[in-house]
């Protein structure tokens, strides 16, 4: 058996890997840059080998560097998890010559299924569905324009190489496919080394549908069910569940069964996914084959109780499969979240900096059963950094069907504490909210259909702002009872706190009563209207300084985050932010009087709108600039944004220049004013 491996990665999929090598009794060695010399996968390794800078391309996707680590700790085996050298045929042939054993497929089937082109080619001949599409090289944006005539708008123009939404764009048009094409060549040439690009036809509302394969080296391949992955934002996946909500088993067994000959095609063994673009018909086109395993593959294992990095090592040590394709059930329902270093009200742009506060939700059995899992590889007062994927963990839920599933994502998004730099649960938490997804009516576009000028926060629910509005006055009235108990120490010094708070939630407006204490009191909700108060019993430990505010409102949890602000708190809750107010009734009477202070104007600045590095600037001072013309490109974790003109105007003056570093909100370009 397998004795100690070595994980050529990072993160959150190296600690996955290492809980299942302890629970075999295996041995791990971790390898770090220096950006990791203090990360968890450090240490929570038996060892840990040091292999070079911070850039990826210096260290971790350095071949020499990782045989180096492996010949000086001894390892047998190396599990590459996903990304980095995880697809690399290169370094998987160079491990077999050093018979170390490569926990993941053989390098054929890597050479095969991992250049994009030819397991298209691959896929046909073994008889799979295949999307429309030019499988040739294309040299350049020239020829790119006249192939996307030739297949007809809209087209996916995708890496060869690629992977994880990388050097992927999708153009409507000739002058989105020539500035697609280099945006993606260049992408692609950046993270995998390889600029090779084709193009394919785009299914319009299309689902985003994969098949967990499984296989060994003595000729046995089943499949695992399906995962939906349709919830995307530029082209990444952000949240994933299995079963599909969409599938009925006919369709569920055609794509295993094709996915499985695929598999068979090339002698696949160990763990792999192929994926599927699925049309509201359900035809379903073979889109590529991951020889890896996936990012959310927890969902997988909590439907169907196969531990799938158990499974590979197994595979890699010669065992021969024990699961037979009958013994595969559907037991429950599960989803993944991706909580990602991102501004979401940025369109997603990443965030680095450091985690001054992490606390995730417990990983435990409720009462109803459901389960709550997380997957990751930061720590509180751990940075997040510009050279590595943004992900900081994966948060999964099982439930016995997708209902307790969702209701259980949604508390455990709601408590969970994440601060320092920017994230994307609140949107994670307003997509759960939301009609549709609940109704499982999803697809590809869902992010560009719903937030269609990007992500401002989810609907505000008016039963939820009156909640807020309760436990924030009992919160304040908390607050008001600690300091008047300290006052209350000196002479002279005592003082009436109020039982009745006026509460000012945007254009909502509440007169809370608080009758009782914090630990079992009723709380009389007033708006002012006609409609009668609405009373609360409520019961909160709560106290001061405290970011997450747990409470009980009629005997059903009510979690939310709060900051003290002047005057009372920045509260988030289910995608939304609110800044509420709380005041004496006198004070709220005085406020209505005060005059409101106008935001500064920076319309007239291209502000860098993440920290990045400046690839190019496409305009000069003085010129004439359009509405939506591309002004600059930046690059952030691996990923080129193109910043746009957001109106037409004159630029007056250029602040940064390619290869500039810039932190966010730096001023790159200046416009004239027209004063």
């Amino acid at each position: 058996m397998i004795k100690k491996i070595l994980i050529a990665n990072r993160g959150e999929i190296a600690c996955r890997v290492i809980k299942t090598a302890r629970k075999m009794g295996i041995k791990t060695v971790a390898v770090y840059s220096d950006a990791d010399k203090n990360a968890l996968h450090v240490e929570m390794a038996d060892e840990a080998v040091y292999i070079g800078p911070p850039a990826a391309s210096e260290s971790y996707l350095v071949m020499d560097k990782i045989m180096a680590a492996i010949e000086s700790s001894g390892a047998d085996a190396v599990h590459p998890g996903y990304g980095f050298l995880s697809e690399n045929p290169e370094f998987a042939k160079l491990l077999a010559k050093k018979k170390i054993a490569f926990i993941g497929p053989n390098p054929h089937a890597i050479q095969a299924m991992g250049d994009k082109i030819t397991s298209k080619k691959l896929a046909q001949n073994a008889g799979v569905s295949c999307v429309p599409g030019h499988m040739g090289l294309i040299e350049d944006a020239d020829e790119a324009v006249k192939i996307s005539n030739k297949v007809g708008y809209p087209v996916m123009i995708k890496a060869s190489a690629g992977g994880g939404g990388k050097g992927m764009r999708i153009a409507y048009n000739d002058e989105e496919a020539r500035e697609g094409f280099q945006s993606s060549k260049n992408e692609a040439a950046s993270s995998f080394g390889d600029d090779r690009i084709f193009i394919e036809k785009f299914v319009e509302q299309p689902r985003h549908i994969e098949i967990q394969i499984l296989g060994d080296k003595h000729g046995n391949v089943i499949y695992l069910n399906e995962r939906e992955c349709s919830i995307q934002r530029r082209n990444q996946k952000v949240i994933e569940e299995a079963p599909s909500p969409f599938l009925d088993e006919a369709t569920r067994k055609a794509m295993g069964a094709e996915s499985v000959a695929l598999a068979k095609a090339v002698d696949y063994d160990s763990a792999g996914t192929v994926e599927f673009i699925v049309d509201k018909d359900k035809n379903f086109y073979f889109l590529e084959m991951n020889t890896r395993l996936q990012v959310e593959h927890p969902v997988t294992e909590l439907i169907t109780g196969v531990d799938l990095v158990e499974q590979m090592i197994r595979s890699a040590n010669g065992d021969k499969l024990q699961i037979k394709q009958k013994d595969v059930r559907i037991n429950g329902w599960a989803l993944e979240s991706r909580i990602y270093a991102e501004d979401p009200y940025r369109n997603f742009l990443p965030s680095i900096g450091r985690l001054t506060r992490y606390r995730p939700p417990a990983e435990v059995t409720l009462e109803n059963g459901a389960i709550i899992r997380n997957d990751t590889g930061v720590f509180e007062g751990g940075e997040i950094s510009m050279y590595y994927d943004p992900m900081i963990a994966k948060l999964c839920t099982w439930g016995e069907d997708r209902g307790i599933a969702i209701n259980a994502m949604k508390d455990a998004l709601d408590v969970f504490e994440l601060e320092g730099i920017g994230h994307n649960i609140p949107f994670l938490s307003a997509v759960y909210d939301h009609d549709r997804f609940e109704r499982g009516d999803i697809s590809t576009g869902f992010i560009a259909e719903e937030y269609p000028d990007g992500f401002e926060g989810a609907m505000e629910n008016a039963g939820h702002i009156r909640k807020i509005a309760a436990i924030a006055a009992l919160m304040h009235d908390i607050a008001e009872h600690r300091a008047a108990d300290i006052d209350g120490t000196l002479p002279n010094h005592n003082r009436h706190v109020p039982d009745e708070w006026a509460v000012q939630i945007g254009d909502h407006n509440y007169q809370i009563e608080i009758h009782g204490t914090p630990h079992s009191c009723t709380l009389v909700a007033n708006d002012g209207s006609d409609k009668a108060a609405i009373e609360f019993e409520a019961i909160t430990h709560w106290k001061p300084g405290q970011g997450l505010v747990a409470a009980l409102i009629d005997n059903k949890p009510f979690n939310f985050k709060a900051e003290k602000r002047p005057e009372g708190y920045a509260v988030r809750h289910r995608g939304c932010e609110f800044n509420v107010k709380i005041r004496t009734p006198r004070a709220a009477e005085l406020a209505k009087l005060m005059p409101i202070k106008d935001a500064p104007d920076t319309s007239c600045f291209l502000l860098c709108p993440m920290p990045g590095v400046i690839v190019s600037v496409l305009v000069e001072e003085g010129q004439e600039v359009q509405d939506g013309q591309a002004l600059a490109v930046v690059e952030a974790m691996k990923m080129e944004n193109t910043l746009r003109a957001e109106k037409k105007g004159v630029i007056a003056k250029i602040n940064a220049a390619a290869g500039d570093n810039l932190a966010v909100d730096e001023v790159i370009i200046e416009f004239e004013t027209g004063e």
